[in-house]
């Protein structure tokens, strides 16, 4: 009899929306590979005991995503290991289950962030002022990316001042001596246009009727704006910013990039990026309303 395809899944809550079945499993199918990715929907409280659970239950590895990438983080931690891109960020968004029963958390949202910018851009955060919206758990991720990768400032908008607060202290702690502030949306407007990048890292621009959270104003030719949202491919701020001249990208090409090093985490091969990039836009396309 044929053996059961290897296990592996993103867990998160909720976790309809993800594309990563699509991306993962058309990488299976590439290289012949008898496994299958699915989602888990689990709640904060059954992490622990789900973690266990399915590295237990023969699982390959796992994807992790909001909002339990920090609690991850802290479990294994505390009781396996993690890397140092986990510790820095104090995130874990991939799980790698290892044959002698270790079980390792890994960050592959740092380094896909970077592939991202490269592909997009052809540029990293070095030397640029940058602009950050948001300072949630995907916002304080790119900022100690930018800040451990040469960005020169940077600057912290979100309308929840305790968030914007935790995130400066983690910077300065960070990188002590480099420029960090706290700004305000109005304030963020009238500094964009002097920033080299900007970053978009809230969920504004995901629902239809959303606005822009900066004004046409505050974006010039030869910016670089970058929006986690990927599905709209172009959001409000983008649309703004492509009509100012600056470059835009969204957040297809991080999910892929951070997608494509966690495959080469479980299985050791060299992931077959072109092929993960179709199924993601041919999913997206299925998903997009007619």
């Amino acid at each position: 009899m044929k053996p059961s395809p290897a296990p592996y899944a993103l867990l998160g809550h909720p976790v309809g929306h993800s594309l990563s079945p699509a991306m993962h499993n058309a990488a299976f199918r590439a290289l012949g590979l008898n496994a299958r990715y699915t989602l888990l929907d689990v709640l904060a409280r059954d992490l622990p005991a789900t973690l266990d659970e399915l590295h237990a239950g023969g699982f390959g590895g796992l994807n992790i995503t909001i909002p339990h990438k920090e609690a991850a983080f802290r479990f294994l931690a505390r009781h396996h290991a993690v890397s140092d891109s986990a510790r820095v960020l104090r995130a874990v968004n991939t799980v790698v289950f290892r044959r002698d029963g270790a079980m390792e958390g890994h960050n592959t949202d740092a380094p896909g962030f970077l592939d991202a910018l490269r592909e997009a851009f052809r540029a990293s955060p070095s030397g640029k002022r940058i602009l950050l919206l948001g300072a949630g758990g995907a916002g304080r991720a790119l900022a100690l990316t930018c800040v451990l990768h040469g960005a020169t400032e940077l600057l912290v908008a979100d309308l929840r001042p305790a968030a914007r607060r935790r995130l400066l202290l983690a910077l300065r702690e960070t990188a002590p001596g480099l420029p960090v502030a706290g700004v305000s949306l109005a304030r963020a407007a009238r500094a964009a246009r002097d920033c080299d990048l900007i970053l978009q890292a809230t969920p504004v621009g995901m629902t239809p009727g959303d606005s822009s959270l900066l004004p046409p104003g505050a974006f010039r030719k030869g910016q670089l704006v970058f929006d986690l949202i990927y599905n709209p491919a172009e959001t409000p701020l983008l649309a703004a910013a492509r009509s100012a001249g600056a470059r835009t990208a969204n957040g297809l090409g991080m999910l892929l990039h951070q997608g494509a090093r966690a495959f080469r985490l479980w299985t050791g091969r060299k992931p077959p990026v072109a092929v993960m990039r179709t199924a993601l836009q041919q999913a997206l396309r299925d998903r997009s309303p007619r």
